[in-house]
Formats: structure tokens, sequence, C-alpha cells
């Protein structure tokens, strides 16, 4: 089950659990999302209909700045160079939902994050490994060098 969906004015192929990156959305972490502009619809592998009337909705996960990307202007013989980079603002969504001709196609819960256990005893154990791990605390002797005297130092000696 997927759909083709348009966004910022690119196109996405979309399934309930993907995460897909979009253009930035004037919307905040946890917010539901509705991408009406849906091109196409799939409900089974090789069949592709037209996605009028369907609906595509998600929850945004996450945003952000992407990767800095370079942009070099060079002449040659003209001793012109410039470089500046741009950072695109992106709205993480996570697709929920795809509904279309009365069904509804939606994404697996997330399993719900484990709490971390504070007792006394975790931090002693884990203690205990870390100070196994890093050796017996001695610190290691100094390498001797392989120093040899210059010129005038051995010049002195002989005399």
């Amino acid at each position: 089950m997927y759909a083709v969906i348009r966004a910022g004015g690119k196109q996405y192929r979309v399934a309930p659990g993907d995460v897909v990156k979009v253009e930035k959305l004037p919307a905040e972490h946890g917010n539901v999302i509705e991408f009406n502009d849906v091109l196409a619809v799939s409900a089974q592998e090789g069949h592709i209909g037209p996605g009028q009337g369907a609906v595509v909705s998600g929850e945004v996960v996450d945003s952000g700045r992407g990767d800095k990307i370079l942009v070099f202007h060079f002449k040659r013989k003209k001793q012109y160079k410039k470089i500046f980079g741009h950072r695109q603002p992106f709205t993480a969504v996570r697709i929920t939902e795809i509904a279309f001709d009365g069904q509804k196609f939606t994404a697996p819960e997330l399993p719900a994050a484990k709490p971390k256990a504070k007792h006394a005893e975790h931090k002693e154990a884990a203690h205990a490994k870390a100070g196994a791990k890093k050796g017996s605390g001695k610190k290691p002797k100094a390498k001797a060098s392989a120093h040899k005297p210059g010129k005038k130092a051995a010049a002195k000696k002989k005399k």
C-alpha cells in the first residue's frame, strides 16, 4: 500500500509508517497534517489508480535544517572565486494513514520508550564496569626518548 503525494513542489512516494522529510511546514512537533494533493494511490502491488478523493495524514516528528550545501562560483583566468553555503529547513513527517474509497490503511503504533532504571545498585554496577574497562587507575610510564645529542653537545663531551 502506497501513495504519491505532492508537498513543497516535490513528489514523494509514501507508505504507512514511513518518515518523510518535506519542505518546512508551519506545524509543531506532534501535530497532525493532512496531504490532500494525492497524485496516485495503490492498494496492492502493480495496481495504481488516480488519487482523487484520497487523503494522506501524518504526524510531525521533527523539524530542523538539512546538511549544508556549498555553492562555489569560479571563473578561470579572471581571479574570481565566490563560495557560500545553504541549509534547507525541513519538517520530518511520519505517515500514519492513507484513506481512499472507504478504505483506511494505518501504520502500526510505535512501541513506548522504556523508562531507565534509577536504582543505586544499577549505578554502582555501571561504575564498576566502567572502572574495570579503564584499567587499574595507574598512569602509564613515560617512554624513554630516543633523542640523539646534536653536534654541539657531542663536541663538548669529547673535550
